[in-house]
């Protein structure tokens, strides 16, 4: 697909469909609400576990707020002033003024008053040992993907810390950014009349803001001793105003990268479905793509001929966001000759079965290389271990869950059990357990190991503690042990079966996220074909987000799982033998019992 279809196609958004939910792909009616009992019991319950989490997070707030605000890079990335800037450069393309980035589904986190960007950036500012002499540089931090947010029914927003952004578009970032490139440099014909387009246009707008506000881009905030106060922002600007073509033409070289791999990727793995693709979908993103494709368009931009048949994915492999909270309980451990790891890994095949690796695999996704900040990976291993999930926060009837529990124990625990290792082929797509191919499996383990090699030292802050974070895994020294970096593909031909904490606030369900709720996984006869997700409000009886419109919000986007077949709803939906005994997954013939194993599923 040309580039300027692209654009146009990746600044069309993608509408609602009906609310009714029997308009959903011919889905039928669902069963009627269990009816309520005296929820105290659940209420305490509840009251302890927020309290629980709340405690974890106060005992360890440094490593929270490196996983939640610090940039990827740690010193690279887009010119943080140039950031805040594109709503003036571009208005049309940007959200509101307390929010330009809420069209890409980043949001204000109320729990962080001052904080001058939405969360889910960060800047280099916050995590240099000294704030100034530098240009600050933002990057997504872990918070862009993993704190989302679900409406209680009073209207108040739920934090869900390790949880799901699911209206996050990584896709719809960069496409406005590409958009607000193009507005400020058209009529230039080489790189070097961009550059210097782009430079006037910034340092005009740059000026003007300014002028107006000498806290415009920081907000005089305050962070662990550090103030991004007037004094600092006058600084930023300088040091800007300095080097202004040069950190534009970085700027404009990376931005331009990011959309032709983009492009890439979608001519290799998605035709027929570029329209969609290029939209983009909150709380999805290929990835692996992603990542590998970065590295196949700056290849070519250096003057190489890489093949894309072996220098990209293999497949499709488009999922949703992970929920990444008790990590420990996919932990891998040692086979007994120290020589593999089994019984646990991470990603949704379990394919990068060291943390740290898998930490730093979600970082290099943005193609920072070796400036990618290996702190950020130490943090969220540190903090994401024992994270506990967050509580249901509504109702829930005790007398049906506990009805639940043995139908579980019966047919779902065997599987979704900690530490289980296996890889499972419950009939949905097999894209992305397929997306890594040996090559790209031994670029990645390259790649980890290079950016994080054994003996690599970094000092934590904030005492500075000396920490190799990569030295060893379970007592065994990882030097020379790059194979154990990312696993081989061929033993992971399948999905794992997660342990299911917090899966209430887990939907959508598959690793694609192609079924709306805990009701239609069960009874997949029911499953609608179109939905939309997206939304935060939240569907207490299917348990799962809402997935109807709501057009007094204008939340979601619509999803259409028969549109390609790394998105299609099948899966999990036909009953297996599992260690002998007969597991039902199909529970369309049973609805008290699938309405009881959903009652206790809120629970967990």
């Amino acid at each position: 697909m040309r580039r300027a279809a692209c654009l146009a196609l990746l600044l069309t958004l993608v509408v609602p469909v009906a609310a009714d939910a029997q308009s959903y792909g011919g889905a039928s009616a669902p069963p009627p609400a269990p009816t309520a009992a005296p929820a105290a019991d659940w209420s305490a319950r509840r009251k302890a576990r927020d309290e629980m989490l709340e405690a974890y997070l106060a005992k360890d707030p440094v490593a929270y707020r490196w996983f939640a605000d610090f940039p990827f890079g740690v010193s690279s990335g887009v010119p943080y002033l140039v950031l805040k800037l594109l709503p003036r450069l571009a208005p049309e393309q940007w959200g509101s003024e307390a929010n330009f980035l809420d069209v890409v589904g980043l949001f204000v986190d109320e729990r962080e008053p001052g904080y001058p960007i939405a969360r889910g950036f960060g800047f280099t500012g916050l995590s240099r040992a000294e704030s100034g002499g530098a240009p600050d540089f933002a990057a997504l931090s872990c918070g862009a993907c993993h704190i989302g947010r679900v409406r209680l029914a009073d209207g108040a927003l739920h934090y869900l810390d390790g949880g799901v952004n699911t209206q996050f578009n990584l896709v719809q970032y960069r496409v406005r950014v590409a958009a607000t490139i193009d507005k400020i440099t058209k009529g230039a014909k080489t790189l070097d009349e961009r550059i210097e387009r782009a430079t006037a246009s910034i340092l005009d707008a740059l000026a003007k803001v300014h002028a107006e506000d000498k806290n415009f881009f920081y907000k005089s905030y305050s962070f662990g001793g550090k103030r991004f106060d007037a004094q600092y922002e006058a600084e930023q600007i300088a040091l800007f105003q300095k080097d202004a073509p040069a950190l534009v033409r970085g700027f404009l070289i990376r931005a331009g990268l990011e959309l032709s791999s983009f492009l890439d990727l979608l001519a290799k793995n998605y035709q027929g479905f570029e329209g969609p693709m290029t939209a983009g979908f909150g709380g999805m993103a290929d990835a692996t793509g992603v990542s590998v494709s970065m590295a196949f368009a700056a290849a070519k931009a250096d003057g190489e001929a890489p093949d894309p048949q072996t220098a990209l994915p293999p497949t499709a492999g488009l999922t949703d966001f992970m929920a990444v909270w008790e990590q420990g309980k996919r932990l891998a451990h040692w086979s007994a000759d120290k020589n593999s790891l089994i019984d646990g890994g991470g990603q949704w095949n379990g394919n990068i079965p060291i943390p740290m690796f898998r930490n730093l695999a979600a970082e290099l996704t943005l193609g920072l290389g070796a400036d990618t900040d290996i702190r950020i990976a130490a943090f969220a291993e540190r903090l994401l271990r024992d994270l506990p999930a967050p509580a249901y926060p509504f109702e829930v009837d005790l007398a049906l869950a506990k009805k639940g529990e043995a139908l579980f124990a019966q047919n779902c625990a065997v599987c979704h059990k900690p530490h289980n290792g296996a890889v499972y082929d419950m009939g949905s797509n097999k894209g992305r357990a397929r997306v890594v191919s040996q090559s790209i499996a031994e670029g990645a383990r390259t790649s980890f190991t290079g950016v994080c090699p054994p003996q690599r030292a970094v000092d934590l802050p904030p005492a500075g503690t000396r920490v190799t974070p990569c030295a060893e895994f379970d007592g065994v020294s990882l030097a020379g042990r790059t194979d154990v970096a990312m696993a081989d593909p061929a033993l992971h031909d399948g999905y794992n079966a997660l342990p299911l904490g917090g899966v209430w606030a887990q939907a959508p369900y598959l690793h694609n996220g192609s079924v709306p709720t805990l009701y239609h996984l069960l009874a997949p006869a029911e499953r609608p074909s179109v939905f939309v997700k997206g939304r935060l409000d939240y569907d207490a009886k299917l348990v799962g987000y809402a997935f109807g419109e709501d057009p007094a919000r204008k939340e979601g986007y619509r999803f259409d799982t028969s549109a390609f077949s790394a998105v299609s709803n099948k899966g999990h939906d036909t009953d297996v033998e599992i260690h002998g005994a007969v597991r039902r997954l199909d529970w369309s013939k049973d609805r008290d019992g699938a309405m009881a194993l959903i009652e206790y599923m809120k629970t967990q």
